[in-house]
Order: C-alpha cells, then structure tokens, then sequence
C-alpha cells in the first residue's frame, strides 16, 4: 500500500481522509497548512499528496507548483469545495499545473478510493 500525505486546514477533513485511507491499508500523514507539507515531504517523500486548494497562507496551488520543481514525478490529488472561484475552475486549474486527479467537496468515501487508486496508477 502507498504513504500518503494530506494537507487541509479542516482537521475534519483530514480525520475523514485518514480513516478511509487507512481503512483501505495506506499509511497517512496529515499537514496543516502548505509549508509544513513541504518540509515533511523533503524529509521523507510520499507515494502520492492529496492537498486541498483553499487554505491560509499558501494555497494548494502554490504548494502544487512547488511541489512539482523538486518532486516532479509525485502524483498529487488537489481537492476543493468552491471558494471564491467555482470549484470547478480552480480544480482544473490545479490539474493543469501537475494535479493528476481531482476531488470534488463533499465526497464519499468510494469517490476518495477511487482517485486515490487512478493516482498512484498513473504514476
């Protein structure tokens, strides 16, 4: 099974990654917030990143466009539930810059399994 990190702001968000993730036998890190992704993942790089768009300080895109200069090849999942732009938008937006798979807000568990799944088998 892969080692996945998860950033959301929301510590529901990620308590609710978590349990579907590791129910489906994926070891999981959760962040907060973009820069402490990037420092725990230059320590100890994932087989994939699920990050939401919208949070505080840097954005999912930013972390995104970070991510890809020093682990290009790290599938990432960018999820959003809408904002000040349509959901829609940012998240293609997100997969235009090396988001492989999106994840819309709310979602059930299946909907997470099965792009967590395309994920790492694009990768």
């Amino acid at each position: 099974m892969a080692s996945i990190l998860v950033i959301d702001d929301h510590p529901d968000i990620l308590t609710a990654l978590r349990r579907v993730l590791e129910g489906a036998g994926h070891t999981v890190t959760e962040a907060p917030d973009g820069p402490t992704a990037l420092r725990w993942f230059a320590g100890q790089p994932r087989d994939l990143v699920v990050t939401d768009i919208y949070m505080p300080g840097m954005d999912g895109i930013e972390l995104i466009v970070r991510l890809r200069e020093t682990f290009p090849q790290v599938p990432v999942v960018a999820m959003s539930g809408g904002g000040p732009l349509y959901k829609g938008h940012v998240l293609g937006a997100a997969s235009k810059l090396g988001g492989i798979r999106v994840l819309a807000k709310p979602f059930t568990s299946d909907q997470v399994l099965t792009v967590v799944d395309e994920a790492l088998g694009a990768s």
